[in-house]
C-alpha cells in the first residue's frame, strides 16, 4: 500500500514499511512533518506483517533537524512532544527499524537516524548534535547516547557539538555501516533482505528483549531530561539568545546565565 502525504512518501508492502523524509532542501523537520512520520508509524506497526521500517531521506541531507523557527515558547512543548513521540513509537512499537543515510543528519536528524535499530551511512555523511552551539540540548540524545556510545564519547558528541564523518560514527558503535554511496542502495536491499525471511512475531518479540536489555532506565531517564529541558533549561536566557541569533544569522552573545 502507499498514502499521500505532504512532507514524506509512504509505502507499506511485502512487510517492509518505507518512510521518505521529503521536505528538501535538507529535510527540516516541522510538527506537521513530525505528525506524517507518527502516522505512517502507527501504520506501519498496526500491519502484522510488517518485519521492518526503512527511514531514509530525497535530497543531498538525511535531516538538519527539527524546525528552530518552530521552538518558541509557545510552540516549543508541542514540537518537543511530537518530535519525542515518534521515539515513544519506535521504542513501544517493536517493529525492527533501519536508517539509510545519504547526507548528513544533524540535530533531530542524528537522533531519529541512531535510534533506528540498525544504521547504515554512504560515505561522506557526518552525524553530530549541534544543538549546544544555539543554546540548548538535545534531549533524546542525552537519554539514549550514553547507552550505544558510552557515557565518554556521548558527552563529547553532545557538550561539543562537533559532528563526526561516518566511518568515526561506525567505529564507536552509533552506526553499523558505512559504504561507498553507489553502493548504499544495494547494502540497503541486502540489510532488509535479512530481515524480511524472518517472522514478524519473533522479530517483534526479540526488539522487545533487545530493549529490555540495552535500554533499560530509558522511560525514566526521557522524562526527566524532558522536564530539565522545559522548565530549567528554557527558563535561561541564553537559549532565547542563540535561537534568534541562528535565526538572524549572526553570533550569538552569551550572558552565562
Amino acid at each position: 500500500m502507499g498514502s499521500a502525504f505532504k512532507d514524506i512518501q509512504f509505502d507499506l508492502r511485502d512487510g517492509v514499511g518505507r518512510i521518505v523524509l521529503n521536505r528538501p532542501p535538507v529535510n527540516v523537520l516541522n510538527i506537521a512533518m513530525m505528525e506524517e512520520i507518527q502516522e505512517a508509524l502507527r501504520a506501519a506497526q498496526a500491519a502484522a506483517d510488517t518485519r521492518v521500517i526503512v527511514f531514509s531521506a530525497t535530497g543531498r541531507m538525511f535531516s538538519a533537524g527539527v524546525d528552530v523557527a518552530e521552538h518558541t515558547h509557545d510552540l516549543m512543548e508541542r514540537m518537543l512532544d511530537t518530535f519525542h513521540g515518534i521515539f515513544r513509537l519506535m521504542a513501544d512499537g517493536e517493529v525492527p527499524s533501519l536508517a539509510v543515510v545519504q547526507g548528513h543528519a544533524l540535530g533531530g536528524g542524528c537522533e531519529l537516524a541512531c535510534f533506528c535499530d540498525l544504521i547504515v551511512a554512504a560515505q561522506g555523511a557526518r552525524f553530530g548534535q549541534p544543538e549546544i552551539a544555539v543554546g540548548v540540548f538535545p534531549p533524546l540524545a542525552a537519554a539514549f547516547f550514553p547507552h550505544v556510545t558510552g557515557a565518554r564519547k556521548a558527552a563529547e558528541l553532545i557538550l561539543t557539538g562537533d559532528a563526526i564523518p561516518a566511518e568515526e560514527a561506525h567505529r564507536i558503535g552509533l552506526i553499523n555501516a558505512v559504504v561507498p554511496a553507489e553502493q548504499l542502495a544495494g547494502e540497503t536491499d541486502r540489510i532488509i533482505s535479512r530481515l524480511t525471511d524472518k517472522s514478524a512475531a519473533v522479530l517483534r518479540m526479540t526488539k522487545r528483549a533487545l530493549r529490555a536489555g540495552m535500554a533499560a532506565g530509558f522511560d525514566e531517564a526521557l522524562p526527566a531530561i524532558e522536564t530539565i529541558y522545559t522548565k530549567g533549561l528554557m527558563s535561561l536566557e541564553d537559549p532565547e539568545e542563540g535561537l534568534k541569533a541562528f535565526m538572524e544569522k549572526r553570533k550569538p552573545v552569551w550572558k552565562h546565565r
